[in-house]
């Protein structure tokens, strides 16, 4: 220990005389990180969600000088994979940051179930709208009692049905299907709704269900297949854009407050260009990665027509279910902001 310490000692030494030089040679003192937050994020480094992360840690770097640093922990490994048990370490304070999926986030802020609600957005400019503008403020606001500072959404583009043999182009072709869906009631009410038999499980345990066949399908943005090689077990990629959610950057309170209030707002405003950067790529890519699927062997199909019609009237029929949940004010204030827009 006395070895030890007085190691220590001749670093900040060392540390105090460089600085001493460099002042009085009229050159800047060397520069040392004030604060080191680690990140995790669910999917591989190379995914748009660990593309992005890693984004946002070059952002905070440049943005402070060094002064704050971010690591980025892919494939969540600081949290064992868990995902609810990620939010609950995060509002500990034993994660610094996460990025994860609302539909995940839901589970403990039931008003996050309204960006998923089915069918709610036509295009990307409205999800992008809605999520910049003012109920996207108001559902990062809403995590300030879990302890969480969000600092924005990023989109993830529409999701839809991958299966193993069978091409959903009708309303009846969900009947009997078993769906592999998040622990989220609303996803799993949609697809009782439209007659398939949702499944829900832990994303980590989805390959080997239907390698087994004991699922017939799962839905997601399209990279998720991709990335995690769902081809190899999915032969049908149903472009079904059934709802859709985003990924939420935030930081835990404790971690925020570690920040300097110097930098407080400089780490904002490299999540925001982050985010603006993002939506941008994450769009543009979507055709890309539906190509490398076709490429991969899956079959991509389309709504017959007049079809999709009858799949949103169904979808929308069980918003009601939701309104207590989600709270009425806020179910129609967005309503309303998607349709203004």
């Amino acid at each position: 220990m006395k070895k030890l310490n007085a190691t220590r000692r001749a670093v900040m030494r060392g540390i105090a005389v460089a600085t001493l030089i460099a002042a009085g040679c009229g050159i800047a003192a060397p520069s040392f990180a004030q604060t080191s937050l680690r990140l995790a994020v669910p999917d591989p480094a190379d995914s748009s969600v660990g593309r992005a992360a890693t984004r946002f840690a070059e952002l905070v770097d440049e943005k402070t000088a060094g002064e704050v640093t971010i690591q980025v922990f892919p494939d969540g490994v600081l949290y064992g994979k868990d995902q609810n048990a990620a939010i609950n370490q995060l509002g500990s304070g034993a994660l610094d940051g996460l990025i994860l999926a609302t539909s995940v986030y839901a589970s403990f802020e039931p008003k996050m179930n309204a960006i998923s609600l089915p069918y709610l957005f036509s295009n990307y400019d409205q999800l992008k709208a809605y999520l910049a503008g003012e109920p996207g403020q108001e559902l990062l606001t809403s995590l300030d009692r879990l302890n969480i500072k969000g600092l924005g959404f990023f989109l993830r583009t529409f999701r839809d049905v991958t299966t193993r043999d069978r091409a959903i182009t009708k309303a009846e072709d969900f009947n009997g299907l078993t769906l592999r869906t998040p622990n989220n009631p609303l996803f799993v009410r949609l697809f009782q709704a439209l007659g398939a038999n949702p499944t829900p499980m832990a994303f980590s345990e989805v390959y080997s269900a239907l390698q087994l066949k004991a699922i017939d399908g799962q839905e997601n943005p399209v990279e998720v297949p991709y990335n995690n090689r769902l081809y190899e077990v999915q032969g049908q990629l149903n472009m079904t854009q059934h709802l859709a959610d985003s990924f939420l950057l935030g930081l835990s309170s404790t971690a925020w407050a570690r920040i300097p209030e110097e930098h407080q707002d400089a780490v904002q405003k490299a999540a925001e260009q982050m985010i603006s950067e993002h939506d941008a790529e994450e769009i543009r890519q979507e055709e890309q990665i539906i190509g490398k699927l076709k490429e991969k062997g899956m079959q991509v199909n389309e709504f017959a027509e007049g079809e999709l019609e009858k799949v949103q009237e169904i979808a929308r029929g069980i918003y009601g279910e939701f309104e207590e949940k989600i709270g009425a004010d806020f179910m129609q204030k967005s309503i309303d902001f998607v349709k203004a827009h």
